[in-house]
């Protein structure tokens, strides 16, 4: 099902025309608090990003290495809950904000909430997508076209151990983009990237025509360029997040202007 009104296809529609590539930048919501995520997301769109992936604190990350463990672990202490997360993507929708927004989600609070009723308020909150890296292809078959019906992008992941014959039946499901894990393990910041990695990118887009954006280890410009010339996009969550961690005891403008710096660095080297 073709999602002609969701804003993550038709900013990688547009992207394809012009030949450009795309940062997605990872904010744990509600850290270290809600009102700071909702002035990051003002801050790094106004800096130019155009899509944010948003991680909806569990307590039992999947894949998610100490950084973003720890994020998770302070977030809901602090209380953060899904309906909290909807209610923050609300205002910062009624303020104008116009970045497409991805949930990371683990399917637990899917499941427990319903899957029906978490799509309807993801959906009006204002989200265009959901990543689910706790629900595999075989499982997926009801979160997909229930998502697709209210014209939200279902983006699935691939891992480098994937083996070929599956990541192109991933690919066939994913929406908005594929999710490519650049190296076995868990997230965290690291200098370079497998060269299989980015051939096996190359070779994955020359089979799809759906996005493929790169996640995992990418932590300064250097690679955010080296994953672009082979990828739609990189994402980019722990060095973020790390400096999140060393500015929060400064205020929150403070925080917000030296995080914000760090992602208008990550988008300058997006071709």
């Amino acid at each position: 099902m073709p999602l002609e009104h969701n804003r993550l296809t038709r900013l990688f529609a547009e992207l394809g025309a012009s030949g450009h590539k795309v940062l997605v930048p990872f904010l744990t919501a509600g850290y270290p608090d809600l009102e700071t995520t909702e002035a990051l997301l003002v801050d790094i769109e106004r800096r130019g990003a155009r899509v944010c992936e948003l991680g909806i604190p569990f307590t039992d990350p999947i894949a998610d290495g100490p950084t973003i463990q720890g994020s998770y672990t302070e977030a809901l202490a602090g209380g953060v809950t899904s309906r909290a997360v909807f209610d923050r993507v609300g205002r910062y929708r009624r303020g104008g904000g116009e970045m497409a927004l991805l949930a990371m989600v683990s399917y637990s609070i899917v499941f427990r909430r319903g899957t029906e009723d978490f799509l309807d308020a993801a959906k009006a909150a204002g989200l265009d997508g959901l990543i689910v890296p706790d629900l595999p292809l075989d499982e997926a078959g009801r979160l997909a076209p229930a998502a697709a019906a209210r014209e939200l992008a279902n983006v699935m992941l691939i891992a480098p151990t994937t083996p070929p014959p599956r990541r192109l039946a991933i690919a066939a499901h994913s929406r908005g983009f594929i999710y490519f894990i650049s190296v076995a393990g868990i997230t965290g910041q690291r200098d370079r990237l497998p060269d299989e990695t980015i051939a096996a990118v190359k070779q994955l887009r020359s089979r799809t025509d759906t996005p493929v954006c790169v996640g995992f280890g990418i932590s300064n410009p250097q690679t955010v360029a080296t994953v672009c010339a082979a990828a739609d996009g990189a994402i980019v969550g722990s060095a973020i997040i790390q400096r999140i961690t060393e500015a929060k005891a400064a205020p929150r403008e403070q925080l917000v202007e030296r995080v914000g710096g760090f992602v208008g660095d990550l988008l300058a080297a997006v071709p």
